[in-house]
């Protein structure tokens, strides 16, 4: 196995490689996702108005479920597969901007999972708005060649035109909504429903041609809804829709309680993690209580809960008071900007430590990625830009924390260096929080990440394979650089086996 880029810095990307065979898969003139575009913002707005107005995801969700259970989907929204006790899948987060981060995980995906029995895309299919025009650049194309069927999760951003692409996608092409009644002049829904965006009339149109790319019999999915449950071998894995605001409405949230329930082993994947950037976020739901509530609940027997929307890899091995331990994993870098992880500060929650804490990139890798970026962007490359080793100890120093890559060479932190750490916000030790309040971390991750997006290697993007047995789960996260050796051969940058008794 290659190495990963907690071996080497050429594990990592760094250094002059081979690109990858990624672009021979990519179409002509792909546009590219530009977050700092004011009309890509105007365009996905949603969520903005969702949070001002009112969010009314919840009760275009439930008429969503009522027409696909209408149409003959299972009412309990579970999908019963005919798995062996052993069998392996794939899980990728956060995939579809369409650019060159996107597609250099496509020839490694293939080559560590084509024997996998099918795949679960995990939040955001499709960006900026998840349009049914773009599936076939961001969906379709892409993942021609793997050879099972692909589940998915929606995320914030294909709830931007209000599901109906992802409808179409997933769901046995669902015909439209039929209208509502139109709010009463003057409230908050009035006026959001004045600014709120809904696809063309005319979006969608090249579908049927996309959908040729995976028309193969064993290619083909239909799940019940945006929501839904995998009887899959010895586990269930439950997929929820958390909508615009990270949240669960009331119904949603009686079906999860009530699918967790009995002795299967139960995998959650979710459109946003519980737990990301050393913080817990329960995700409520509508009428009390959270889904965290629901996957610590030991009747339930949850072993893992996955979660995108986060561009890229933390996991969270959380021990909970009867003995059980929980692995919380975040998993968005399968081919959207890369959300930095500099700025994740020393971790200390839930009993996890930093021994325990595992992220991707690692630390002084996403450093180094956006000083270099910005020292681009903001034409002073002299000053900004830090090398690989530069980025690691000056991590190391504000944090307290060992080196993670023991073969980097020994490198000076200079004030200069220390400067950059600070100005791209790398997270600090807790004893020195008070001490130092600079507000770069939340403008850091809500405005510079966004602009992160590059078009040349290492990307550090990543996907997780799942090897399910009786008695245990391998759960393994492989990177995708852009270059060509790990293409080949994925490095392994995280693994942990995952008991089931």
């Amino acid at each position: 196995m290659s190495n990963s880029s907690r071996d080497t810095a050429e594990g990592a990307g760094w250094g002059s490689a081979e690109r990858g065979t990624y672009r021979r898969l990519m179409p002509g003139g792909a546009e590219k996702v530009s977050w700092l575009d004011p009309r890509m913002l105007w365009a996905a707005r949603n969520g903005v108005l969702a949070s001002w107005f009112g969010d009314p995801t919840g009760r275009t969700r439930s008429r969503w479920t009522a027409q696909r259970e209408a149409a003959g989907a299972p009412a309990d929204k579970v999908i019963r597969r005919d798995d062996p006790d052993r069998f392996s899948f794939l899980v990728i987060g956060d995939t579809g901007e369409g650019g060159e981060p996107q597609y250099a995980v496509v020839p490694g995906l293939l080559n560590a999972g084509r024997d996998t029995r099918f795949a679960v895309l995990a939040s955001d299919v499709i960006y900026p708005v998840g349009s049914a025009g773009d599936y076939g650049e961001k969906f379709f194309r892409p993942y021609a060649d793997y050879p099972a069927p692909i589940y998915a999760i929606p995320g914030n951003h294909d709830w931007y035109e209000d599901l109906r692409g992802f409808m179409r996608v997933f769901c046995d092409d669902a015909p439209p909504l039929p209208p509502e009644q139109p709010p009463r002049p003057l409230t908050r829904a009035w006026l959001r429903s004045l600014l709120w965006h809904r696809p063309r009339p005319d979006d969608g149109r090249g579908l049927a041609e996309a959908r040729k790319l995976r028309a193969a019999p064993a290619q083909q999915a239909v799940q019940p809804g945006p929501y839904w449950a995998i009887d899959a071998g010895p586990v269930r894995i439950v997929g929820i829709d958390t909508g615009l605001l990270g949240t669960l409405d009331a119904e949603q949230g009686a079906w999860l309680r009530e699918v967790s329930r009995g002795p299967r082993p139960k995998i959650l994947v979710a459109g946003s993690p519980l737990y990301v950037d050393g913080k817990h976020h329960p995700c409520p739901v509508e009428g009390g209580g959270t889904v965290d509530d629901v996957v610590r609940d030991p009747e339930h027997h949850y072993v893992a809960a996955i979660g995108g929307d986060i561009h890229n890899y933390q996991r969270y091995p959380v021990r909970l008071p009867d003995g059980r331990t929980i692995q919380y994993v975040v998993a968005g870098g399968g081919g959207a900007f890369t959300h930095a992880t500099h700025t994740i500060p020393r971790v200390a929650v839930a009993g996890v430590t930093e021994r325990d804490f595992r992220c991707y990139p690692l630390r002084g890798d996403s450093l180094a990625f956006y000083s270099a970026l910005y020292g681009r962007r903001l034409r002073l490359r002299r000053f900004f830009t830090l090398t690989e080793a530069e980025a690691a100890a000056v991590v190391a120093e504000r944090l307290g924390i060992g080196p993670t890559r023991p073969t980097d060479p020994a490198a000076r932190v200079t004030r200069r260096v220390r400067l950059v750490a600070a100005l791209l916000g790398t997270g600090r030790r807790p004893d020195r929080a008070k001490r130092i309040r600079l507000p770069v971390r939340k403008i850091y991750t809500q405005v510079f990440s966004p602009g992160s997006a590059t078009y040349s290697p290492p990307f550090f993007k990543c996907f997780l394979r799942l090897d399910v047995g009786p008695e245990e789960i391998r759960l393994r996260c492989h990177a995708a650089t852009g270059n060509r050796a790990q293409e080949v051969d994925p490095p392994v940058e995280d693994e942990v086996t995952i008991p089931l008794a």
